[in-house]
């Protein structure tokens, strides 16, 4: 059994109360907590909205207002991480191939920042990491905090609330990580042609 089929047995099998406080803990570890790379963030979103949707004891605006909340929390987490500690640590080290690695990633972020941050979010495993590598490369504060907001509410709120009115549709319900994969890739194929459209111009 994978991490997924456990993760959506237990919502299932669970009260409300301990839904929200799970979808809350998986979201704030996966995108505030750097050993948590590897937790099936998408589709737990999704199989929590139809879960949301199959059930009258879950609100619905609750439980979106937790992911948000955990999702924005989790970024802010990792991002003063990254700029308090992870720069210092990297500038100790003194290595003439890392400040030219921490002097691309300012030059990143300065040019990128914005729609980087936002567009991590639906790339498994990256969005993990992005947040502590922007406060490495010293992002405006304010923007990140921008983006941060904006990325949580369309990852978070909008992959949970597919995955809700989905549930009105009986013959998706057996196609929950299906849809949420493709909802991922789409976002990722977007974000490629955005990322050319950006380099030609």
């Amino acid at each position: 059994m994978s991490i997924a089929d456990w993760i959506e047995q237990t919502l299932n099998a669970s009260g409300p109360f301990f839904i929200y406080v799970l979808m809350g803990a998986i979201v704030f570890v996966e995108t505030g907590i750097l050993v948590a790379f590897w937790l099936p963030g998408d589709s737990v979103l999704f199989a929590a909205g139809l879960l949301a949707g199959s059930r009258n004891d879950v609100n619905i605006l609750f439980l979106v207002f937790i992911i948000f909340l955990a999702a924005f929390i989790g970024d802010q987490v990792g991002y003063v991480l990254g700029r308090k500690y992870g720069r210092s640590y990297l500038e100790r080290r003194d290595s003439e191939k890392i400040r030219k690695m921490v002097v691309r990633a300012e030059g990143f972020y300065e040019k990128y920042g914005w729609s980087a941050v936002i567009l991590a979010r639906f790339y498994p495993w990256i969005r993990t990491f992005m947040p502590p590598i922007a406060g490495i490369g010293r992002m405006n504060y304010y923007k990140f905090l921008a983006a941060n907001a904006l990325g949580a509410l369309l990852w978070g709120v909008g992959i949970t609330l597919l995955g809700y009115y989905a549930a009105s549709i009986p013959a998706l319900k057996g196609s929950a990580r299906g849809i949420a994969i493709f909802f991922v890739l789409l976002t990722i194929a977007l974000g490629v042609r955005n990322y050319i459209r950006a380099r030609r111009a």
